[in-house]
């Protein structure tokens, strides 16, 4: 009988251990596509107020967790007064200033690093505030974290 209950947990050990593995499938870590997300993959992600359209891009596209970002804000006119921060959408992650190193009228770079998320599914808001016309405003783009 002891030889029985000790073949049992063993049988039932490795059935936890084989639940446990590491590796899943292509299928098993996709998302549904969320369509108000940027998609850095097809190109610049565009918002538009009063009459000027914003373009924001990061590179690489996939917007890694922990490795260093590039980002570029192009602009249809002239803006001044531009600041860029990142944040956790739909968790706090704290407040992520973006190091803007070239500006000039219609285009911005700036370069950020954020961190990872343990959830695997980690939606970041890009909030650009800027002066046109001599009025401030602010455009906020979502995207998300790890986008293989």
């Amino acid at each position: 009988m002891h030889k029985i209950n000790k073949i049992v947990i063993f049988i039932i050990s490795l059935t936890f251990l084989m639940a446990c593995n590491g590796d899943k499938t292509a299928e098993q870590q996709t998302f549904p596509v969320d369509q108000t997300l940027c998609q850095f993959s097809t190109g610049e992600c565009y918002k538009k107020v009063a009459d000027i359209t914003v373009g924001l891009m990061i590179d690489p596209v996939n917007t890694p967790s922990e490795k260093p970002l590039n980002l570029t804000l192009t602009s249809t006119q002239a803006i001044t007064n531009v600041s860029v921060r990142v944040e956790g959408r739909d968790m706090f992650m704290g407040v992520i200033p973006v190091s803007l190193s070239s500006i000039t009228d219609n285009e911005i770079h700036g370069n950020l690093i954020f961190g990872s998320c343990s959830s695997n599914y980690m939606v970041w808001r890009v909030f650009v505030s800027f002066d046109y016309q001599q009025q401030p405003r602010t455009l906020m783009y979502d995207f998300l974290a790890d986008n293989n």
